[in-house]
């Protein structure tokens, strides 16, 4: 997935520090962060004039790793929510038997950590 933004190496920072990552890598106008399965999230250095809505982007991860990203958002006092429409500020979510947390990137991008994969309904 790319990630268009103005200040990419903040984001692509904010995102690797929040979720444990490897420091991101600069490929071109590209920050990469490494993810699992050589799976890779890059944001793309865009222009000020360039307009741009973010994106939202869902990591599954275990429960040890959502402790760690839980504390690290919390340290930082980073807006968390328990929804995607953030009406549930500060908390977290428990759906498909699992754990969730809603948070956004300093550019705009919506992120989201869970412990357990969606289900179909």
């Amino acid at each position: 997935m790319t990630a268009g933004r103005v200040d990419a190496s903040s984001a692509a920072r904010f995102t690797a520090e929040i979720l444990g990552l490897p420091e991101p890598r600069v490929s071109g106008f590209f920050h990469v962060l490494l993810l699992a399965d050589e799976a890779t999230l890059d944001y793309a250095e865009l222009p000020p004039s360039m307009e741009f809505h973010g994106h939202h982007v869902a990591f599954l991860v275990s429960d040890a790793e959502f402790d760690a990203i839980l504390a690290r958002i919390r340290e930082r006092g980073v807006a968390h929510w328990a929804d995607p429409r953030k009406s549930q500020p500060g908390q977290i979510n428990h759906l498909h038997g699992g754990r969730g947390v809603y948070f956004d990137d300093p550019e705009g991008n919506h992120l989201e950590c869970i412990t357990a994969p969606y289900t179909l309904e």
